[in-house]
């Protein structure tokens, strides 16, 4: 009988559909039901990029199973069967009730880690804590990947991804080093950099690293899909970098590579692909994105090997 060890796949989660942006967004706000406008604008949202056809919760299914496959088919861990689990920060199943699971299962050793290779304590520094809670509660051991974002894989294929799309650029006429690519994440409150928080460093050592493997020699890093709050977030914005582009430098074509993205969702099919292409277009700009990871067999290998390095294999 091979040792089972337990993975708890953690992520932002996603409605299910369109009928349950509401309660999402409740409990994204903490238990307050958004206002009329604010629900209406955040559907309009997802009217856009899924046209009521829901595919973005298949999508981190997917990431999930294969990773379960993965895990399993590395040589390492040949004495091991590893059981992922998705534990979801706004959307069932919940971060508790992965863990949960894990434990009406058998499970007695577990690992978990969040499909985003940077760390913050306002992002995976939360996923951890409130994990850590429950198998504290269940009496289950649990440790933590809790950032992968120079990863050598995860590095790979991001720059793959860069390079494919340059080759596009260049087929359309371009000159290839003159394409603007723009590194970008979701921003956070600037009051992480106070207490010395790593997004920011890691963040900037993950596109400095790829840029370096694509031989980019044109790029830089802006924010993207801040919060509307009182306090001030990271910047700039990635529109307010377009304007920048097009004004002071006259920059045509532009590359947006959200390295702090690894799946296809809200901030990435609106913010960018449409949102920034609306903008981008206004000044005759030519803006394209790279693909998602999603569940792209180097990133699948970058979590697998994170996850089986942590147990000391």
């Amino acid at each position: 009988m091979k040792n089972r060890i337990g993975v708890l796949v953690m992520s932002y989660g996603t409605p299910e559909s369109m009928e349950g942006i509401e309660s999402y967004y409740t409990h994204i706000r903490r238990g307050n039901k958004p206002s009329e406008e604010q629900l209406k604008e955040l559907t309009d949202r997802y009217e856009a990029i899924v046209g009521g056809v829901f595919p973005l919760r298949a999508n981190t299914d997917r990431q999930v199973r294969s990773l379960q496959d993965t895990l399993n088919a590395d040589p390492r861990a040949i004495d091991l069967e590893f059981v992922c689990y998705q534990g979801l920060k706004h959307a069932a199943p919940y971060i508790e009730d992965g863990v949960e699971q894990m434990v009406k299962d058998g499970i007695k050793e577990a690992v978990g880690i969040v499909l985003a290779p940077h760390y913050s304590t306002m992002s995976i520094g939360s996923y951890v804590k409130r994990a850590q809670a429950k198998a504290d509660e269940l009496g289950l051991e649990i440790s933590f990947v809790e950032s992968y974002h120079m990863h050598p894989k995860l590095i790979e294929a991001f720059a793959d991804r860069v390079s494919a799309k340059l080759n596009q650029f260049e087929e359309a006429g371009a000159d290839r080093d003159s394409v603007r690519v723009l590194f970008s994440a979701h921003s956070l409150p600037e009051r992480i950099l106070s207490i010395g928080d790593p997004y920011q460093d890691q963040l900037l050592e993950t596109s400095k690293a790829v840029a370096e493997k694509a031989g980019l020699k044109q790029w830089q890093f802006t924010w993207q899909s801040a919060g509307r709050t009182a306090e001030p977030w990271l910047g700039p914005d990635i529109l307010d970098t377009l304007q920048t582009l097009n004004k002071e430098e006259q920059v045509e074509d532009v590359l947006v590579a959200p390295v702090g993205f690894v799946s296809d969702h809200l901030e990435v099919l609106y913010d960018l692909d449409i949102e920034a292409k609306s903008i981008a277009k206004e000044m005759d700009m030519r803006l394209e994105r790279i693909d998602s990871l999603n569940s792209d067999p180097l990133y699948m290998e970058a979590l697998s090997d994170s996850v089986i390095t942590l147990i000391g294999l």
